[in-house]
């Protein structure tokens, strides 16, 4: 089972934060071909991004990888799981001087 300081996980799958029960969700996330290949290799394993969608341990992250530069899918995906975020409400001992409130950083597990 996969616990963070805010977040705990029951048997069931759901995770409660402040007061709130919710299952695991898949996020689906462009993701640019450098670093989409970074994170398939196993290379990469943390995402610093836009704090926006109530990220939680357990969640997963459904990678599309996303050609800027033609602006269209490439039609790779890989599955991936939030192992731990650090955020201004979940600091390490500088993201409080260093991170920006709208952002975090997930690391991540390849599935």
């Amino acid at each position: 089972m996969i616990s963070d300081p805010i977040s705990s996980s029951s048997a069931s799958g759901l995770t409660e934060c402040s007061g709130v029960w919710r299952g695991n969700i898949e996020h689906s996330l462009k993701s640019w071909p450098q670093f989409f290949e970074r994170i398939v290799s196993g290379e990469k394993t943390h995402e610093l991004r836009c704090a926006d969608r109530n990220f939680r341990v357990g969640d997963i992250f459904r990678l599309q990888e996303f050609d800027p530069k033609m602006k269209e899918f490439t039609g790779r995906e890989h599955r991936a799981m939030i192992t731990y975020i650090t955020s201004v409400d979940l600091p390490c001992a500088l993201s409080h001087k260093a991170l920006h409130p709208d952002f975090c950083i997930l690391s991540i597990k390849l599935l």
